[in-house]
């Protein structure tokens, strides 16, 4: 990447201080090459440039300067933090090329769900050109639906191995992984593949610009496109009438490139999992992939997610009851110690992919109030109305599947989600079910707090360091549940019994629950107000 020196420019030092900064960095990139000059030398001349300038207006959309910020992110291991700094700062927003540039950046480093987040933030602020921003994206979708395309067509006979370690969303191993599920997948109850490009009479890209009421034909099924429910950096998700008939009700999720992953999950999900636990973990019904997009269809739950109930009483300025607290911890206590004991992590465990579910007997029409039947019966073991009440997990794009690596595998990789990265992937150690166990702890706080959770290492009565949440817990909290909780999933050492661990947890929530019955009806009555609010 050439320091480039517009015309436009100022040409000297005293109308422009950036200018021998610019010489300084060009003549230190050319020793470094050489090898002249040490790399540390380099790095500090490049921090040392952005210090002086990142809070100087003149700068801000200033190209050369952009440059320097990306020359310094190629030499730094935590490159997220250094791009973050750079949005704080309102380095070149406007501009396309920091889009393009860090996109780019991100695919080098296999980082690709995170790229394809960055061009759609470039194209949704406008970045300007756009233009370039959107045939960069289109360059990106075809060199991933390339990646897709040749681990469909190469069959299950040749030997798979991974190392000690293995960052298992990489471009690399979800290759190798595809490779290796290729003939299972075939397999699968509802799974369509074909090597032509969707070809409907509706676009499915004229869907993100207008979708209500748009009808689509998908293996010879009319879907009736009610709204956008949902989208990511790689997918949209559709609420749909199937043959229109509004009593069939499911979300589509169209994704490009395709992506035949998250069918499979959840067909494990299918396999490992009981039919009396199943309804917790979302359910796919058919995987339609093409050779531009594949389509999947999911059920549809229209009640929220846990993300909306925090939100609701976020914007009154209160924070969640705990009784409700307890009890959706409960309810993500029980869905970690499912998954992680048939050996699946989902990966991107944190609020908005927790859908709410509610027992089906609701707010009759008369209006008289839902939830009567919730009593403490029942309660412990999710019988009766409990059944199907509760969360449901969903989203299985970053699930990772245990059974496909060798005993005992430990993963690097970070799952760059802010708030969501658990202490290994910020201290740069192995981790397995951690990337789960943390998010439970961030949504947990996030119910407690209304925030994000921030932690800090501190010297235990033991006379350990542990990690603990800095937030502090209200006098009127059962502090003794929540600080065990945080304590144990922050803490727990490599190897243990994770299951055993979770279950451990889970019972001392419902233990304090089935003590007092005044809790249960609390629970019920804030269960019925919860749902004519989110609902309403």
């Amino acid at each position: 990447m050439a320091v480039i020196f517009p015309d436009s420019q100022p040409s000297t030092p005293l109308q422009d201080p950036l200018l021998p900064w610019l010489w300084s960095v060009k003549q230190a990139l050319e020793d470094w090459n050489s090898r002249k000059e040490s790399g540390s030398d380099l790095i500090k001349l490049l921090s040392d440039c952005i210090a002086a300038f990142k809070d100087n207006d003149q700068y801000r959309d200033d190209i050369r300067f952009l440059k320097i910020w990306f020359f310094y992110m190629d030499f730094s291991e935590d490159f997220g933090s250094v791009f973050q700094k750079m949005w704080e700062s309102k380095i070149c927003v406007g501009n396309a090329l920091l889009y393009i540039w860090y996109a780019s950046f991100l695919e080098s480093k296999g980082k690709l769900y995170d790229a394809s987040m960055v061009y759609q933030m470039g194209i949704s602020r406008n970045a300007k050109p756009v233009e370039w921003v959107k045939k960069a994206h289109a360059l990106f979708l075809e060199r991933m639906s390339e990646i897709v395309s040749s681990a469909q067509t190469i069959g299950n006979d040749e030997s798979i191995t991974f190392g000690s370690l293995t960052n298992p969303w990489s471009s690399s191993t979800m290759k190798v992984l595809l490779k290796k599920i290729n003939h299972e997948l075939m397999k699968y109850d509802g799974y369509q593949c074909t090597t032509k490009p969707y070809s409907g009479k509706v676009a499915l890209s004229s869907l993100k610009n207008s979708s209500r009421n748009k009808t689509i034909e998908i293996g010879r099924t009319k879907y009736q496109i009610i709204g956008c429910a949902g989208q990511g950096g790689f997918a949209q998700v559709y609420k749909a009438y199937v043959s229109c008939n509004p009593d069939d009700v499911v979300a589509l999720k169209i994704q490009k490139p395709a992506f035949p992953w998250e069918f499979h999950m959840y067909c494990q999900l299918n396999q490992r999992i009981s039919d009396k636990e199943r309804s917790s973990f979302g359910l796919a019904h058919r995987m339609h992939l093409y050779s531009d997009c594949s389509i999947l269809v999911c059920d549809y739950l229209g009640n929220g997610t846990l993300q909306d109930a925090i939100n609701s009483f976020a914007v009154i300025g209160k924070s969640m009851e705990e009784v409700l607290c307890i009890y959706y911890t409960i309810e993500m206590l029980y869905m970690l110690e499912t998954l992680h004991g048939v050996g699946i992590i989902h990966g991107d465990f944190k609020p908005d992919n927790l859908l709410i579910r509610y027992a089906r007997d609701g707010i009759t029409k008369a209006g008289s109030r839902y939830g009567n039947d919730l009593t403490k019966d029942g309660f412990r073991d999710r019988s009766g109305p409990w059944h199907d009440q509760g969360l449901c997990l969903v989203d299985w794009g970053r699930g990772i599947d245990m059974h496909l690596f060798p005993d005992n595998m430990e993963f690097k990789g970070d799952c760059r989600t802010s708030g969501f990265r658990c202490v290994e992937m910020q201290e740069n150690r192995p981790w397995t079910f951690q990337v789960d166990t943390y998010g439970l702890c961030v949504v947990v706080h996030m119910m407690l707090h209304n925030s994000y959770m921030e932690i800090e290492k501190k010297l235990s009565p033991e006379g350990v360091y542990i990690y603990q949440p800095k937030s502090s817990f209200k006098r009127y909290w059962n502090g003794e549940l929540w600080r065990n909780l945080f304590k144990k999933l922050l803490n727990s050492s490599p190897g243990c019994n994770d299951k055993k661990l979770l279950q451990d947890l889970r019972e001392s929530f419902q233990d304090y629950m089935c003590s007092d019955p005044q809790l249960i009806k609390k629970l019920s009555e804030l269960l019925v107000k919860q749902r004519a609010s989110l609902c309403a």
